[in-house]
């Protein structure tokens, strides 16, 4: 692993965790940061010291950038930023309110993300080095019912993913967009529909951490899914809109 140091957002549960757990196994020092303060320090113990919680929350994005500036001059420079704090939300366009079902998802999904790739950005590129890494979703590739909301969130932060690769270019800096599908976590426990390829955790942290270690431009898993979804987005609109 190329990185001696790394912030981590949403690391409480989930992907999150699985993450920081699998970083400090290869010797990173991880900022594990969540709104959970019990969450983070029940990851810390079971993993060791190289997890060092820090308790914020992604949607305060003016305390979110001043804490991840305080980490990185306090390390002397963070090499791996992770975005991957995230909400869904299942909810049919006639039962969509932007209070309940639309804000919450954006200044998680969007804002919140953004603020976390870009706090520490300045300094990354000052250094010439730093890695980038954005958790959107295989649901960013084409709307999907009862996903407005999140979809759109996952489409902006892949689209402003590849922005930042072209923009970074010829730097020292690298940006990876990582797009699962379903995987078993707390947020797919609460998902009704159906599921195709669901995977469980530690292969999806596998992947991820496979794709990070590489410095891959585009991770997207399962296989299949990720088939499915490339050649969705070929299907014309009017075909599209007829099968789902």
């Amino acid at each position: 692993m190329d990185a001696n140091t790394a912030i981590v957002t949403g690391a409480s549960s989930g992907l999150g965790a699985g993450l920081a757990r699998r970083l400090a196994e290869r010797g990173v020092h991880v900022f594990a940061l969540a709104r959970r303060a019990e969450k983070l320090e029940a990851l810390r113990e079971e993993a060791g010291d190289t997890i060092e919680p820090v308790v914020a929350d992604v949607r305060d994005t003016a305390a979110l950038v001043e804490t991840m500036r305080e980490i990185d001059a306090r390390c002397g420079g963070v090499d791996l930023v992770i975005a991957n704090a995230g909400i869904g939300g299942m909810r049919r366009a006639t039962k969509l309110t932007w209070e309940e079902w639309v804000a919450p998802v954006l200044e998680v999904n969007v804002l919140g993300a953004f603020a976390t790739l870009t706090a520490l950005l300045p300094r990354m590129v000052e250094r010439d080095r730093g890695h980038l890494v954005g958790v959107s979703s295989i649901a960013a590739m084409r709307g999907l019912p009862g996903t407005g909301a999140y979809s759109a969130s996952k489409a902006a932060l892949s689209t402003f993913l590849e922005t930042l690769r072209v923009d970074l270019k010829g730097t020292g800096l690298s940006v990876t967009t990582i797009e699962p599908g379903f995987v078993r976590t707390p947020l797919t426990e609460g998902n009704p529909r159906p599921m195709p390829f669901l995977m469980d955790l530690e292969p999806a942290v596998d992947a991820m951490v496979r794709a990070i270690e590489r410095k891959e431009a585009l991770c997207t898993f399962p296989w299949q899914l990720s088939t499915v979804g490339k050649v969705g987005r070929l299907v014309p609109r009017f075909v599209y809109e007829r099968l789902v």
